[in-house]
């Protein structure tokens, strides 16, 4: 699939949902604006702020596209910038991140010499805001797993495969065709959290294939106040979304693949859990997602959830189980 390519230059819009992003928006978008290779379209959609984030949006004039609508969340903003979006390749990047440089130069590029992708992403930069450090989403083992995995090439065969090598970039680092976006069905407005992933997995049922640059390209900025990730902690959100995967998955012949992505997840969110010491959110994943988990797994989860007020003197037993099981943490 990689081969040099004499097509015209591909065309992009990034779309960028806002709301009361107002001390963080000048950053992204000037993250945008400082790419070595330029955005075809800036399209922010100011998804009913309350702060001042269409004010400083609208100080750039004609450089950027604004689009305001009464506060629907992040996948109704999502929607809107891609729909109102003129070129045939979108890129995403939220109002509180930002893009280093040579990201659309990278990503575009590896687009253009694999032009049967519909998709790509990249290893991306997380920053703890408190501190200011920053850290390779992929790094060490992670990329050795993620090389393996694309044999030489600049994309994966399978999203699956990728997903549970703990392989891929997240919302920011994804460039997506808008007619493979509307053809999945854009992304849900009836679930509060959990709606990138959704996407993702939609996508991956009709394009298994997707690109990856391993350098990192874009900043994470975790912790930031008032995000969802925070607001939307509880797993009845998780129960929602992996239970329709499960059966959406039925429908497009990746079952047993989605259900080891699905295992995977789990895991992540069942060991945040323990560490946060919300022991009885464990319970009510192990016995909804009974039938998928391993039963060494499940065992080990019980046994440490046990006794609550001891959970955090079980930690090195939880390492030891990790180690043996070569689960993620």
């Amino acid at each position: 699939m990689s081969t040099i390519n004499s097509q015209p230059a591909l065309k992009v819009s990034v779309v960028v949902p806002a709301y009361n992003v107002g001390p963080y928006i000048a950053r992204a978008v000037n993250s945008v604006l400082d790419q070595n290779r330029p955005a075809d379209e800036i399209v922010v959609v100011d998804d009913g702020s309350t702060d001042d984030t269409a004010e400083i949006v609208r100080s750039y004039g004609h450089k950027v596209r604004l689009i305001q609508q009464a506060n629907a969340g992040a996948s109704a903003a999502r929607n809107a910038g891609i729909l109102a979006a003129r070129y045939p390749w979108i890129a995403f990047l939220d109002g509180d991140d930002e893009w280093l440089a040579q990201n659309l130069e990278l990503q575009m590029g590896l687009l253009q010499r694999n032009p049967e992708l519909n998709w790509i992403t990249a290893n991306f930069l997380r920053c703890l805001c408190r501190t200011k450090d920053r850290f390779q989403n992929l790094r060490n083992g992670a990329i050795e797993r993620a090389r393996a995995l694309m044999e030489g090439k600049e994309y994966f065969q399978s999203y699956f495969e990728a997903c549970t090598a703990q392989t891929l970039g997240w919302t920011g680092t994804m460039i997506v065709k808008k007619q493979a976006l509307i053809d999945a069905g854009l992304f849900r407005t009836d679930q509060a959290r959990h709606n990138d992933e959704d996407m993702w997995f939609k996508l991956a049922y009709r394009h298994r294939q997707i690109g990856c640059n391993l350098e990192p390209l874009t900043i994470y900025h975790m912790h930031v106040p008032n995000s969802i990730t925070k607001a939307y902690d509880g797993p009845k959100y998780l129960q929602q979304f992996l239970s329709h995967h499960l059966e959406l998955s039925k429908q497009h012949n990746c079952q047993n693949e989605f259900k080891r992505c699905a295992v995977h997840m789990l895991r992540y969110w069942i060991h945040k859990y323990l560490f946060n010491n919300n022991i009885f959110h464990i319970r009510e994943l192990i016995v909804q997602f009974d039938k998928i988990l391993p039963s060494s797994y499940k065992s080990a989860m019980r046994l440490l959830t046990i006794y609550p007020h001891t959970t955090y003197a079980c930690i090195p037993v939880l390492s030891r189980i990790n180690r043996y099981l070569r689960l993620p943490l």
